[in-house]
């Protein structure tokens, strides 16, 4: 399975489009949301282009292929304008014998670890900031913030496939490896 791994759009309809074309061109199989997906809140600028009923025009006609967690600026209400679930603090994705445990990470991250088996993936968002770890038990992935990077990243996403990863830059669309 081909994935893409984004995190944090924060309601960017510019970089929404943005990385809505790397998700065509890279031909993913599944786009993984890890929240805060249209909202900027309180912590944060607005992001350029915000525009979070233009994103859930662009999100919603791909529905089939979105899996989402909740992030800590989604709101209940957000679950009645899109089409896809995004009520969970957490979801497991399989992959090839992998166990990916998807979240946000204001609730588990690094430092508050879910439960985790030897060789699973933890994958969160929420800092901003792209990372990737071998934990040696377990490897953690962040995808950084399609919208808002933070400490000089860049805009970013993340795809997986067949046991790799690969940072791709939203604006120039570059692909890095780990």
């Amino acid at each position: 399975m081909r994935l893409m791994i984004a995190s944090d759009i924060h309601g960017s309809a510019y970089y929404c489009e943005k990385m809505l074309k790397i998700f065509e061109n890279e031909r993913a199989d599944k786009l993984l949301l890890l929240g805060d997906i249209l909202y900027h809140g309180p912590r944060n600028d607005l992001p350029k282009g915000y525009a979070p009923k233009e994103v859930i025009k662009m999100l919603n006609p791909l529905s089939e292929y979105i899996i989402a967690v909740r992030g800590n600026c989604e709101a209940e209400v957000d679950q009645m304008v899109l089409d896809f679930p995004v009520t969970s603090d957490y979801i497991l994705v399989y992959d090839n014998g992998k166990t990916f445990f998807a979240t946000h990470g204001h609730i588990f991250n690094e430092e508050h670890l879910p439960l985790l088996s030897e060789g699973d993936i933890l994958l969160n968002g929420h800092t901003h900031i792209p990372k990737y770890k071998d934990y040696g038990k377990f490897i953690f992935v962040n995808p950084g913030s399609v919208s808002i990077p933070k400490e000089n990243s860049f805009h970013s996403s993340v795809i997986y496939e067949a046991g790799d990863f690969h940072w791709i830059d939203i604006e120039s669309g570059k692909r890095f490896s780990v």
